[in-house]
């Protein structure tokens, strides 16, 4: 393209773009895209831009007219309106009639002769004419044609300043010289479940009525209304494949099998099939087909876990010995993070010379779920692989399945997790699992939360996971679970935990380590989810105020308030129109009663500081009427460790009443 030197707008600094347009920023169907820029021009001359934007399958670009919010810096936003890829960019142009407008005011307000200067904007106008059409051409041609001929300077100026003539000729501009930002910036648009999701993870081999046997998934299937009067929307699975025999991991993990041990599930493959297979115990491809319909009649996802690795016995290691670590000796280089060992479990090469058949197989391991209904993957150890090998498979499947959701179980460096969030994963697991003072809950979630963060990395919260038991849950007993359970859910709009072992607040660990003792991973649990002291009662309000309660289904609205006691956490949630405002209280320390003054923020929430309001406890149904900003809170880890205020910002007075007057 020839180059044009008379364009002298300057389009810089455009927020949101992740590593100058490299990746996507993300969304869910309904969100707004802000976008900001600096758009300036050399001189005194005023600018103008639009805010384009198009979905992909559009090739006109629809645009919204940005708003300076000063020093050269401009605003405007759009909404997504249903999944797939977005696109948007920038156009700014010297605008000269309102240039033309604010020198003439200028030179009128000092007394200076304008007749001349008048003349000058009409050819603005008259060019403004011949681009717009029908009606709103003619009474442009009219008002060059009267300013024109207008020989009353006064009389001639109440025409330039008409706001009529104001508005054609912003709905008209001249744009022949604009300059167009150099990058189409990309969004990627999720289903509302990205965003706002409550994960249950159970193993169906364990959903087993009689002791030693192992569970089916018609015995999961049994379990789903439980799990959705609960309030939850994805039941994820740990891997329903086939089981290795070789270098079988025992009870706790130990090297020697005992006999009828079942071994690890992430140690997927054996003579009975790899990752397209269905262990045999478990039940048969139709199923798993029945408990996807099930789910779907309660509106639950089955998420299945994507853990690309072998046993020493999957079918893989005989038919593609290319795609593993030969050691010199000859034999396979099976997992080890050292000095942790996996003896029972054999990575992928994937720096083997056949890596495109590598990909393309694993590619089809994916689609073979997805079209038995599978919509959800928490993906297992995704920085153990390739960072382009994600981007890629991501990307292809979101062309044909933009449904899909993949959860990154990524529990390593900042910028790895980062990057894998960066290459296409819709949510991540988060260091949130090991942050328990409120200095480090502030620090991390403001993190989290911070401007660029926020645009592509959706946290989602796990207070634990079978292979974590958090020291809190190990010594803080019952509330600690609670606590963990209240900030999970209310600190994130996406969380889950591993049960039934949470809501039975199972807190007996390997000693010095954070994994439970009797881990379930190794042996089939019989499980009695009634037992006494059980937190059914307390998750299933929670999840019930999380969809009732439109502030909560957001991580990026909170805001963290003071509270003049280190044991207590105070932060909020509310609309962007202040219509639903949550505030939450939590008694940090699970052996003691704390209690403090809390300085709600009255103003920002738009309560008049002279008038009462209604706090209500969504936990207890309790509700109190405060006033001003200072106001005492006592929370008994005995009790209820947290409250979960709902405000009502206008009390009733007597002119609310029926009979007044």
């Amino acid at each position: 393209m020839e180059f044009e030197g008379r364009k002298r707008v300057i389009i810089e600094n455009v927020k949101p773009q992740i590593d100058c347009g490299r990746f996507p920023v993300k969304r869910v169907i309904g969100e707004k895209v802000v976008v900001r820029a600096d758009v300036f021009t050399d001189g005194h001359d005023e600018v103008a831009s639009v805010l384009l934007y198009r979905n992909a399958k559009e090739r006109t670009w629809q645009e919204i007219p940005m708003k300076s919010v000063g020093n050269d810096r401009w605003e405007g936003n759009f909404t997504v309106l249903e999944i797939g890829v977005w696109y948007y960019t920038i156009e700014g142009w010297v605008d000269h009639f309102t240039t033309w407008q604010k020198e003439l005011k200028k030179k009128y307000d000092a007394g200076q002769e304008i007749d001349v200067d008048i003349l000058t904007g009409v050819a603005y106008i008259q060019k403004s004419a011949t681009l717009a059409s029908g009606n709103d051409s003619k009474r442009l041609h009219a008002f060059a044609s009267a300013i024109k001929t207008e020989k009353n300077t006064d009389e001639a100026l109440v025409l330039v300043f008409d706001e009529g003539l104001t508005l054609l000729m912003k709905t008209w501009p001249d744009r022949s010289l604009s300059t167009i930002h150099d990058k189409e910036l990309r969004v990627v648009v999720d289903r509302k479940k990205a965003l706002f999701s409550a994960w249950y993870e159970l193993f169906p081999r364990s959903c087993n009525s009689e002791p030693g046997k192992s569970g089916a998934l018609k015995d999961c299937e049994s379990i789903i209304p439980e799990i959705a009067k609960m309030g939850f929307d994805i039941l994820y699975l740990p891997p329903i494949h086939p089981i290795g025999i070789t270098n079988r991991k025992g009870k706790n993990n130990s090297p020697v099998p005992q006999k009828g041990d079942p071994g690890s599930p992430w140690a997927i493959g054996s003579h009975e099939g790899g990752h397209t297979s269905i262990h045999p115990s478990l039940g048969a491809e139709k199923d798993f087909k029945s408990l996807i319909e099930k789910a779907g009649k309660y509106n639950i996802d089955i998420a299945m876990d994507i853990a690309f690795q072998c046993s020493p016995d999957h079918p893989y290691i005989t038919m593609h010995k290319e795609w593993f670590k030969i050691r010199p000796d000859g034999s396979i280089q099976h997992a080890e993070n050292p000095p942790k060992k996996y003896e029972d479990i054999v990575p992928l090469n994937f720096e083997t010379e056949n890596w495109k058949d590598l990909w393309h197989e694993l590619k089809n391991v994916l689609f073979f779920w997805i079209e038995r209904g599978v919509r959800i993957f928490r993906v297992d150890n995704p920085h153990t692989k390739p960072f382009a090998f994600w981007e890629w498979l991501i990307e292809e499947t979101k062309k044909i399945y933009p449904d899909v959701i993949f959860l990154s179980e990524a529990f390593t460096r900042p910028k790895a997790m980062y990057r894998l969030a960066k290459a296409g994963f819709t949510q991540s697991y988060t260091y949130f699992t090991w942050r328990n003072t409120k200095q480090e809950l502030i620090q991390y979630i403001t993190e989290l939360t911070q401007e660029e963060l926020k645009e592509y990395f959706r946290p989602n919260f796990w207070p634990n996971t079978p292979d974590i038991l958090p020291e809190q849950l190990q010594y803080g007993g019952r509330s600690a679970f609670i606590i963990r359970l209240i900030l999970a859910s209310t600190l994130s709009s996406n969380y889950g935990i591993y049960g039934p072992a949470f809501e039975l607040c199972i807190n007996e660990a390997v000693a010095g380590r954070e994994e439970y003792f009797n881990s379930e991973k190794y042996e089939i649990k019989q499980w009695d989810r009634d037992a006494p002291g059980n937190l059914k009662d307390l998750i299933t309000r929670i999840n019930r105020i999380r969809r009732e309660n439109a502030a909560l289904q957001d991580t990026w609205n909170i805001q963290f308030y003071e509270v003049n006691n280190e044991y207590l956490l105070f932060y909020g949630k509310a609309t962007e129109d202040l219509s639903n405002i949550i505030l939450v209280v939590v008694n940090l320390d699970p052996h003691h009663a704390q209690s403090g003054w809390v300085r709600v923020p009255v103003k920002a929430l738009g309560i008049d500081t002279n008038q009462s309001y209604l706090v209500h406890d969504l936990l207890s149904e309790e509700k109190y009427v405060w006033q001003g900003e200072k106001n005492y809170v006592e929370l008994r880890p005995d009790a209820t460790p947290a409250y979960i205020f709902r405000i009502r910002k206008k009390l009733r007075k007597e002119t609310d009443f029926d009979y007044y007057m």
